[in-house]
């Protein structure tokens, strides 16, 4: 598996400062972020932001395309899918091979939603294709749609598009309703982008959506996850992703320097680096 950082980490640095710092700091790997993208783009164009990327030797192997909604059925279903063909043509100028949504709804979910979903999934499949791209689903822990790895799991194998995959993210599967015998449903190659994480030494009640923290400073089950990841067969990219401000708002050489050194010695212990 090779490390990545995932634009969300220096948000306040913005596109072009977040990635300098952490190319000078060694990092190779980066995943764009859809927000940060649109931020430079109020400036300079497309083309200045590729060359931001391959100015600094950076090789950026995914995108966020962050559309509330976007995997279920919605009367503004074709406003979604005209945001995510348009992502898929921007980030896929970068030479990326992957794009994400992530599961984010508030809704009240029925079980006719999940059905109905199946083509919602196939039509982001279909897109994506057309630009050379993965479609990734990633559950995430709050949503009252995808929260959980069986869940996803079931949905991407029933709406069967070779394009669409499940995204696992450690601090989503560690803090929600998943449990770590689920990983034994993953078949072979089945997951097609990882995130990586830890979770902080604090009361279970105390950790929502943002309190993830640089991996190898927490407790979570890193390298039996890394351990378990590699035996399905996965061994692409793992992005750092983190939210809270100690780290968006920090130096991101700095940041970047600690996230490699730390991330990097945890996946040596699993032996997947």
């Amino acid at each position: 598996m090779t490390l990545a950082l995932h634009q969300n980490t220096s948000a306040g640095a913005g596109f072009a400062n977040s990635l300098a710092g952490w190319a000078r700091a060694g990092i190779r790997q980066v995943e764009l972020s859809d927000t940060l993208l649109d931020g430079f783009l109020k400036t300079g164009s497309l083309a200045d932001a590729r060359r931001v990327v391959t100015d600094l030797g950076l090789t950026p192997i995914s995108a966020a395309a962050v559309i509330p909604d976007f995997w279920l059925p919605d009367p503004g279903r074709a406003k979604k899918l005209d945001t995510w063909k348009l992502r898929c043509e921007q980030f896929a100028s970068f030479g990326i091979s992957r794009l994400y949504c992530p599961a984010v709804t508030t809704r009240k979910v029925t079980a006719d939603d999940y059905r109905r979903a199946l083509d919602c999934l196939r039509e982001a499949g279909e897109a994506a294709v057309q630009f050379k791209l993965q479609a990734h689903v990633e559950f995430i822990r709050n949503s009252s749609f995808l929260s959980t790895l069986p869940t996803t799991l079931k949905l991407t194998r029933e709406a069967a598009h070779p394009n669409v995959h499940p995204l696992f993210d450690f601090y989503h599967f560690c803090t929600g309703l998943s449990r770590t015998e689920d990983l034994d449903l993953v078949r072979a190659g089945e997951i097609g982008h990882v995130h990586i994480q830890d979770v902080p030494d604090i009361p279970r009640e105390m950790l929502d959506s943002q309190t993830r923290i640089i991996p190898g400073d927490g407790v979570a089950p890193l390298v039996a996850l890394f351990r378990k990841l590699a035996a399905k067969g996965y061994s692409g990219p793992v992005s750092v992703e983190l939210f809270l401000p100690e780290f968006t708002q920090a130096d991101p050489y700095e940041l970047a320097r600690r996230i490699k050194e730390k991330s990097e010695a945890v996946m040596r212990a699993a032996g997947v680096l």
